[in-house]
């Protein structure tokens, strides 16, 4: 295919309209131009797609794992390289890897396979995601307690390294195990942090918020829920306007009424958007596999442990764009921005992905009218599905 040419669909989503007889204008795996199917530049090749639409591409900031494998267990490019591979079939074009809470030397190992990625450009790698291990022992989850710690100087001054080398460093902490001052640190160096699995107060988090985190990990999960005279991190997340939220949208994590009843609530600017949590299940027929020397089971949808607690999702990110858009209820467009769009803001990378406008990276999907995904392109190449010729 041509380094530039011009792409026709029924329905061209931007990001924040749908656009009919249009087309993207491609050139070096940016998008030059969007512009009226009458009106592209004569002389360079058209490919037109007859059904089905394009969308901007998914970005995933929590992604344990897929195609059999997860980071924790093999944290190198070459783990990287399957997770993101698998992951890109299900229509995410970028991606943070994500290593739960583990030791050191694991830690050190998915950030050293993290800069080799970064370094040899693989596809949909966008930078890391270490969930942990500051975490708060009472709000675990699927950690292992063994292994959460508070923040040290060692710590800080290996994740504000690694950030100078990594485009995306975003780093999931419980206030109660990082200080003020660590955070603003953090932030000052680039990286984004983001509160979850934590007990803390309404009063602690937004302290939290105050000195720089703009995030907040699965929203309800794991973390001090919303009530009446306590709003702890759930009322965090929806009350604080800079604090954006990731969500598992696929109904075993947070019920549908609740997860109606947050989007009313959010306030602005930020937004909550999707996220997988996945493990290496994705893209296989696994019925179990281990993390952190422990057997996780694959049943009706869920990812438990023995003892029945949750340990990461069974999801990809078309499957939550549809469950938001049929189960919930949203409108598709505002599905689809919740995949893409609003990720990309929470990272900083709002200007160059999550959106299909002039002098963005062209990375988006060929979705048909049931919602499968039928191509996946990253940064102009085809890694998904058949050649556009």
């Amino acid at each position: 295919m041509s380094q530039r040419f011009a792409l026709t669909a029924p329905r061209i989503f931007d990001g924040e309209q749908w656009l009919h007889d249009s087309a993207l204008v491609l050139r070096d795996g940016l998008i030059e131009t969007v512009t009226a199917s009458g009106a592209i530049p004569s002389g360079i090749p058209v490919v037109s797609i007859h059904e089905g639409m394009i969308v901007p591409g998914f970005v995933d900031l929590q992604v344990n794992g897929g195609g059999g494998g997860v980071l924790n267990e093999h944290p190198d490019i070459d783990g990287i390289r399957t997770i993101c591979a698998a992951h890109a079939r299900f229509g995410t074009t970028g991606l943070l890897p994500t290593l739960i809470t583990d030791t050191r030397e694991i830690t050190a190992a998915a950030i050293s396979g993290g800069l080799e990625a970064e370094r040899r450009k693989v596809p949909g790698f966008l930078g890391l995601h270490l969930e942990g291990p500051h975490l708060s022992v009472e709000r675990k989850g699927a950690h292992d307690p063994a292994l959460i710690r508070p923040m040290d100087d060692s710590d800080l001054v290996r994740l504000i390294e690694a950030r100078k080398h990594l485009s995306v460093l975003l780093l999931t902490a419980a206030p109660e195990n990082i200080t003020n001052e660590q955070i603003k640190m953090l932030v000052q160096a680039g990286i984004v942090v983001s509160l979850g699995h934590s007990d803390s107060s309404y009063a602690i988090a937004s302290q939290a918020a105050a000195s720089g985190a703009s995030m907040v990990t699965h929203l309800f999960n794991a973390m001090s829920p919303l009530s009446h005279r306590e709003p702890g991190m759930v009322g965090a997340a929806l009350d604080i306007g800079s604090l954006n939220a990731g969500l598992i949208a696929d109904g075993l994590h947070v019920d549908p009424a609740s997860i109606r009843i947050a989007l009313r609530a959010k306030t602005g600017p930020g937004h909550i958007f999707l996220v997988t949590d996945a493990m290496s299940t994705i893209g296989t027929d696994m019925t179990s596999f281990t993390l952190n020397g422990r057997t996780v089971y694959r049943a009706d949808g869920r990812l438990t442990l023995a003892d029945g607690t949750l340990a990461g999702a069974d999801l990809d990110m078309i499957s939550a764009v549809r469950f938001m858009h049929r189960a919930i209820g949203l409108p598709l467009d505002e599905a689809l921005r919740m995949a893409s769009l609003y990720p990309a803001e929470s990272i900083g990378l709002g200007d160059r992905l999550g959106a299909l406008r002039k002098g963005m990276v062209a990375s988006f999907l060929h979705l048909d009218d049931a919602l499968d995904v039928k191509r996946t392109v990253i940064d102009g190449q085809v890694v998904f599905g058949s050649p556009l010729e």
